[in-house]
């Protein structure tokens, strides 16, 4: 017997006893349940186990729409539903269109994962970001300043695309570079000025990006 849609479903809860709970719930209604304590290795996880649907706990997490982002296109076509707490409207719009605020009760959970799995693809990619003038499509991945398309690199790209999910928050050289970098790619945090004065040049007076002297940089919304 299957649940709607059937399969695997990753939670990915910090919770031990939630995640029991959702566990016991989803496999009432027919699913494998593979659980996972850890947010931050949600994506490798997904990645290894192939689930037909994610539940991904986002409640405790510094950079929710980044982590978001990158198990969707881990597990892509597989819906992602996210579990936040009470979110402001520019991270929600980074989240797809299938999310759960806690808290919430098992039963609303197992809905929304029917729900999904019923509409018979992925949950929508995250939509246009928007900051001012500039506007940032991650499907495929074009930027534009007003009516005016802009030309970036792979780098800048990350780089803006990181900071515009993430309006408001103020980044440190190293967070950044480990955001459009990776952790580990060795490279300076001058690096990191270096490719904000290009994405600022590029963007014109138009530009959100400001500098937070002594720290580092924030995208204002």
């Amino acid at each position: 017997m299957t649940g709607d849609g059937g399969g695997l479903v990753l939670v990915v809860e910090h919770d031990p006893a939630v995640a029991e709970l959702q566990r016991r719930y989803l496999v009432r209604e027919g699913f494998d349940v593979e659980i996972e304590g850890d947010p931050s290795k949600a994506a490798a996880v997904a990645e290894r186990v192939g689930p037909a649907a994610v539940v991904l706990d986002l409640s405790t997490v510094a950079l929710p729409v980044d982590l978001y982002r990158r198990v969707c296109e881990a597990v892509r076509p597989a819906p992602v539903i996210a579990v936040t707490g009470a979110v402001d409207a520019a991270v929600a719009r980074g989240l797809g269109e299938y999310r759960v605020e806690r808290p919430f009760g098992p039963r609303v959970l197992v809905g929304a994962v029917g729900e999904a799995l019923r509409r018979g693809g992925p949950a929508e990619a995250p939509g246009l970001l928007r900051a001012g003038s500039v506007a940032l499509d991650p499907g495929n991945r074009t930027a534009m300043v007003g009516d005016e398309r802009v030309a970036l690199t792979v780098t800048e790209f990350d780089l803006l695309e990181f900071l515009m999910g993430n309006p408001g928050r103020v980044f440190t050289r190293e967070q950044l570079l480990d955001a459009a970098w990776g952790p580990g790619a060795g490279a300076g945090s001058r690096t990191v000025d270096v490719h904000v004065a290009q994405l600022r040049a590029k963007l014109g007076e138009g530009s959100p990006i400001r500098t937070v002297r002594g720290v580092g940089y924030v995208l204002d919304a």
